[in-house]
């Protein structure tokens, strides 16, 4: 809902420009997330999601300004979110005098927490059309810059590997390893971050007006923490995606 609220109120915004616009589009397309920062490979190895249950569906809307016959100034802004609820593989809990444990083998309680991830980019870039804009097929290409807006959180029940103890196991007769077992509420929300992106794709027309618009993109952005996951390399929001929509020509 936070990502419709954000989107509607830049259509608002952007509205009274359309006017001077040539090209409106609105998009519907696919993210995937390269995720490769050490946040996420943490939570890969421990946790039984993996990064292709962070891909997601996207919905964008931009103007374009026709600067030359081929080159145009393209504004946009398009929002990703994700959370998945995950179980650490491997472990499971007990409680021993009021406290959560993880032990790495028995019968107890399944360790689970919620990873959420949201990025809602306001772009601008150059769009190079080099065979013009007349014809069945306009293919293009370009890039530009972007404001991100990002959000992370995880909450739940987290192991803590550093906080160890050794219990006796009457059941085989020896002492075994512990891990301390805390409930978690960290988020990083809010934060702004520079971005960049290349991008390329086709128009098909289809009428006076109106064409199809295929294209692929390309994002590289990098987040810094500042609050609750400092310590931790930036944060990849980078990634590709793909989308099919409409433009209409004014």
């Amino acid at each position: 809902m936070k990502k419709i609220i954000i989107l509607f109120a830049a259509l608002l915004i952007l509205a009274p420009g359309l006017i001077f616009a040539d090209i409106v589009s609105f998009k519907a397309g696919y993210f995937f997330p390269k995720a490769e920062s050490d946040l996420w490979q943490i939570e890969f190895e421990n946790m039984d999601f993996t990064s292709t249950d962070y891909q997601a569906s996207i919905f964008s809307f931009s103007y374009e300004y026709f600067l030359s016959r081929e080159i145009s100034l393209v504004l946009g802004i398009e929002g990703f979110t994700k959370q998945k609820l995950g179980t650490y593989v491997g472990y499971v809990s007990e409680q021993i005098d009021g406290d959560d444990w993880a032990f790495d083998y028995g019968e107890g309680f399944a360790i689970s927490h919620v990873f959420s991830v949201s990025s809602t980019p306001f772009q601008v870039g150059l769009k190079l059309t080099p065979m013009g804009r007349r014809g069945k097929f306009i293919p293009y290409l370009g890039g530009g810059v972007g404001i991100y807006l990002w959000n992370v959180r995880l909450q739940g029940e987290m192991i803590d590997f550093s906080d160890s103890e050794l219990f006796w196991d009457s059941n085989i007769g020896q002492d075994v390893i512990g891990y301390y077992v805390y409930q978690t509420d960290a988020r990083e929300e809010n934060k702004l971050t520079v971005g960049f992106h290349g991008f390329g794709g086709i128009m098909i027309p289809i009428g006076n007006r109106i064409s199809i618009d295929v294209s692929f993109k390309y994002i590289v952005v990098k987040g810094r923490f500042t609050d609750a996951f400092q310590g931790f390399e930036n944060f990849d929001l980078s990634g590709y995606q793909g989308s099919i929509g409409i433009n209409y020509w004014f």
